[in-house]
């Protein structure tokens, strides 16, 4: 396991998150109901059987980055009703993290999201932890023309659109393999969680289990 702090992080000035398992604990179970609703729409809209439209998602995943961009790939789908009805989901399972607020606040530079999930979602589930007003802009799926992480040219085009310099960033991801061209960008790389059973590879600069511990056990005595 990479020492989550053998690396100062005194030179970062953007602070990018991912959303959905990064900004709250995955134990409180939003993605899946995310991914159930996901389930449904595929069974639906490609006629396959729950177990089969599970499987389906699973490459969709691993191949396009999501299921939306592996059904545009292969299928003609309503990507607007897409949207809204896997994202429609309760919010209760969510805890506010009124701490967490505090200590994003206090970082030096800017906060931003950057999530393959809906921009409508992201600004619910945002308000839900309380974190929404700690982050300059929030990069949706939307904004990256539904071209989702790990695409290097949504990684571009979300590091222009917020006028980040890639050298002087961290990216924060639950998912290793999207942490894959941010490092290549020159950003600082943290995998928050285990990485759901994938390799960490040498891309990969600190890993966290909690979010909060790690950015609390921050020092910026040499930061420049």
């Amino acid at each position: 396991m990479i020492d989550p702090h053998s690396t100062s992080l005194g030179h970062v000035r953007a602070w990018v998150f991912d959303m959905d398992d990064t900004l709250y604990p995955r134990e409180q179970g939003l993605m899946r109901l995310v991914q159930a609703r996901i389930n449904a729409f595929v069974v639906e809209a490609v006629g396959l059987e729950p177990e089969a439209a599970a499987a389906m998602q699973r490459q969709f995943l691993d191949e396009h980055g999501t299921t939306l961009a592996g059904l545009m790939a292969n299928y003609a789908v309503d990507t607007e009703r897409f949207l809204r009805e896997v994202h429609d989901v309760p919010l209760d399972g969510v805890e506010p993290n009124p701490r967490l607020a505090e200590r994003l606040k206090a970082l030096p530079g800017r906060c931003y999201v950057f999530t393959n999930g809906a921009r409508e979602y992201a600004h619910r589930v945002l308000e839900r932890i309380g974190v929404a007003d700690c982050f300059e802009g929030v990069f949706a799926i939307e904004d990256g023309d539904l071209t989702p992480k790990p695409n290097p040219a949504t990684f571009r085009r979300m590091l222009e659109q917020f006028g980040i310099d890639p050298h002087r960033s961290a990216f924060f991801e639950d998912t290793p393999k999207n942490l894959e061209p941010a490092k290549a960008l020159g950003m600082a790389t943290v995998l928050i969680g285990d990485g759901h059973g994938k390799p960490i590879g040498p891309h990969i600069d600190h890993v966290a289990p909690d979010l909060f511990d790690f950015l609390s056990d921050l020092s910026f005595k040499d930061a420049a």
